[in-house]
């Protein structure tokens, strides 16, 4: 309004052409730009998006400013280079009429005429001023005697176009024409705003349709157990709103080498006619697998793609792609999505970032079904494989899953981690201190630790090793256990320099490890309790071997001292008469007094043996007099010295009489085997809170270290 005012004072001083009157016209004018920018202001607001309101104030205020005049506006499609018929605004004498299309008027633009010369030229258009076109036959029936064209142009863009016709025989003033190209501006700015806010609530519109249908892609995720059937819901959400004709996943294979059909769909489609197609080869999916970016192709017969494009189906002809990678949160390439148009030009910027939405989708559900599939496997070969392979098909696995090259798992021994299993370049049993060391950390913390590079990385104990093998980024996470603070180990992976893996960057990757050291833990406990299991099952068995022994000996035993207990009897049948006999054959009577002791030695021993396979009783017993008893029993060696000690201060306990004398007899007859009837034997007695304590020494060599574990196996002796 500076501007304007500011002109007004420069003609006014110049020629002196402005009266009180033109003052009043141009107080109006003011007041009019002042309303329309208010209305242009509220377009966006309240739910108005039309500019109908702001160009209608625009024609009224023009009319106003000149007078004698009428004025029209129509909006104006540059693109499409055609006058938008249904928008027409105007005021004035003879103008107000409603107009939707051709052969309901006869005032529409024509195509030769000032309107079209406005826009072409970008610049207002005087009737009085271009001879060789007349005025529009409708409006000089109405005796219209000049016209005045303006452009409304935003931004280099023309919107739209301003008419104004004078009945008077005369010119547009230099006043005139300064207050049109105000409101021409602000007509301008009018439909430009209302087109903007239009467009902004289209796009909101498709983005809450986006949005939704990619709510709908994240529950099929959920709701389908099979891989294809996901994959060809994405495809077909996909095809829905990018107006695709067909579609497909590829996915990599085992190798890393091919990209092999998975699912497609489309319209009366067939199976593709190129099932695999190498990754090194000349298409259009090798090439974004390749480069690891989406590519939209406007027009598949243009160079280069005409020479490498594979038609998905013999039958059809596409003549538009748009293809995006399948990478995971690592880094793994997983496969490529690529939909197919017969239309020229079907895919756009916009449909390129929807489709690499449905691709992370796709992602997810490719993850999910690998480790499901991975750890259903692994809970078979828990129950089915040795602990070790169990392990080294973990280690394997996480390499798979998380794209690493190297993977380890080691288990805690006090101070030291000590490597179980691996795969790639470390050692079986290499040793890493706990303290100080990547691995060592996670099992301190019980969390998880990444190393960005273990090459300069202090913490890594084989920085040689990862300089060799251009090792980079570390994962390792802890063995945790429900029944311990300390975890029994680590499990680690680590990326290769050359591979594009980024793990570790999300959640899902550690998530990932975390399962499989779970399932690492579960082997090594099951494995364990395996081990004890089969322990106490031989136990068992020998104990029931010997119970079956123990019933057939106390049976044997039984009969035997029946059968012996009658020697002592027949024997002293004969002395009582043959005694005249024995009395004058001292051989004879000798020899019958020894059969008699043998006999009743051989009762002795059969009564002790039969209290020893019978159920021990409970009873009070004193330690020291059952001392006594098994080295009087023990018949020890006279080069075998036993000192004794704190015997006759200890109290009574609980348990077998028979039994410990006869525990304490083997132990110290042992002890004389060992000396070999040449040492000493101490006997010391002690008591302690809840029980007495017996310990038997000798001077003998000792048992070996390396037998010391099988000291209680039932079974076993270290005697030859």
């Amino acid at each position: 309004m500076t501007k304007i005012t500011g002109l007004i004072d420069q003609m006014r001083k110049k020629d002196n052409l402005l009266s009180d009157e033109a003052d009043v016209r141009l107080l109006e004018a003011v007041a009019s730009l002042n309303q329309i920018s208010s209305t242009i202001n509220r377009i966006g607001s309240d739910d108005v998006i039309s500019s109908e309101d702001s160009l209608r104030l625009v024609v009224e205020s023009a009319i106003r400013v000149v007078p004698g005049s009428s004025a029209v506006i129509y909006s104006y499609d540059e693109i499409r280079g055609e006058f938008d018929v249904p928008s027409r605004v105007s005021a004035g004498q003879d103008t107000e009429k409603e107009v939707s299309g051709p052969g309901e008027n006869d005032d529409l633009p024509r195509e030769n005429g000032f309107g079209r010369r406005a826009v072409a030229r970008r610049r207002n258009v005087l009737s009085y001023e271009e001879a060789d076109v007349d005025i529009h036959p409708y409006y000089g029936s109405l005796g219209v005697k000049a016209v005045g064209c303006f452009p409304l142009i935003v931004v280099e863009q023309v919107v739209g176009v301003l008419y104004m016709y004078l009945c008077e025989d005369r010119t547009f003033s230099r006043m005139e024409l300064l207050l049109l190209d105000n409101f021409v501006n602000q007509a301008a700015m009018a439909i430009y705003h209302a087109r903007r806010m239009s467009s902004i609530r289209r796009d909101l519109a498709r983005k809450e349709d986006e949005l939704n249908r990619l709510n709908r892609a994240g529950m099929l995720i959920s709701s389908r157990l099979q891989l294809e059937e996901t994959l060809e819901s994405i495809l077909q959400l996909a095809l829905d709103m990018t107006g695709g004709h067909y579609g497909i996943f590829r996915l990599m294979d085992k190798d890393g080498k091919h990209l092999v059909t998975r699912a497609f769909a489309g319209t009366d489609m067939t199976r593709p006619k190129t099932e695999v197609l190498p990754i090194d080869g000349n298409s259009i999916m090798a090439y974004v697998a390749r480069n690891r970016q989406p590519i939209v192709i406007p027009d598949l017969m243009a160079e280069p793609w005409s020479k490498v494009y594979y038609p998905l189906d013999a039958g059809m002809q596409m003549r538009s792609e748009l293809a995006v990678p399948l990478i995971n949160a690592s880094g793994r390439l997983e496969g490529v999505l690529n939909l197919e148009s017969p239309e020229p030009g079907a895919f756009d910027e916009n449909q390129s970032h929807m489709l690499q939405t449905m691709a992370t989708f796709a992602v997810t559900a490719i993850q999910e079904v690998r480790l499901l599939d991975a750890l259903q496997e692994v809970a078979r070969l828990i129950f089915s494989q040795p602990c070790q392979l169990v392990l080294d098909h973990l280690t394997s696995l996480a390499c798979d899953l998380l794209n690493a090259s190297v993977g380890a798992l080691w288990l805690r021994y006090d101070s030291e981690l000590i490597l179980e299993s691996s795969f790639g370049g470390f050692i079986h049993g290499e040793q890493v201190p706990l303290n100080g060391s990547l691995a060592g950390e996670a099992v301190i913390n019980r969390e998880a630790v990444v190393a960005d590079d273990v090459r300069i990385d202090p913490r890594f104990h084989r920085q040689d090793l990862a300089r060799a093998q251009k090792w980079a980024r570390a994962l390792v996470v802890p063995l945790l256990t429900i029944d311990s603070e300390m975890p029994m180990g680590a499990f680690g992976v680590y990326s290769s320099e050359s591979d594009p893996g980024r793990f570790a960057e999300s959640d899902w990757d550690k998530k990932v490890l975390t399962f499989l050291a779970h399932f690492a833990v579960l082997a090594i406990q099951n494995e364990t309790r395996q081990q004890e299991l089969r322990a106490a099952q031989e136990q068992r068995s020998v104990a029931e071997t010997f119970a079956a022994v123990g019933d057939i000996a106390s049976n044997l035993l039984h009969h035997l001292n029946n059968k012996v207990g009658t020697i002592p009897v027949r024997v002293q049948s004969i002395q009582d008469k043959c005694m005249p006999a024995l009395e004058a054959d001292a051989y004879l009577a000798n020899n019958l007094t020894e059969i008699e002791r043998c006999a009743m030695e051989a009762m002795q021993t059969v009564r002790d043996n039969l209290s020893h396979l019978r159920p021990i009783r409970l009873e009070p017993v004193c330690i020291e007099a059952r001392v006594a008893e098994a080295l009087h029993s023990a018949h020890l060696p006279p080069a075998i010295i036993v000192k004794t000690d704190g015997l006759s201060h200890l109290p009574l306990v609980m348990a077998g009489g028979q039994s410990l004398t006869f525990v304490f007899a083997n132990l110290i007859e042992n002890a004389s085997d060992a000396m070999q009837g040449n040492g000493v034997i101490a006997i010391t007695g002690s008591t302690r809170k809840n029980w007495v304590e017996i310990a038997i020494k000798d001077n003998g060599p000792g048992i070996p270290p390396e037998l010391h574990d099988r000291i209680f196996e039932l079974t076993y002796s270290g005697r030859a």
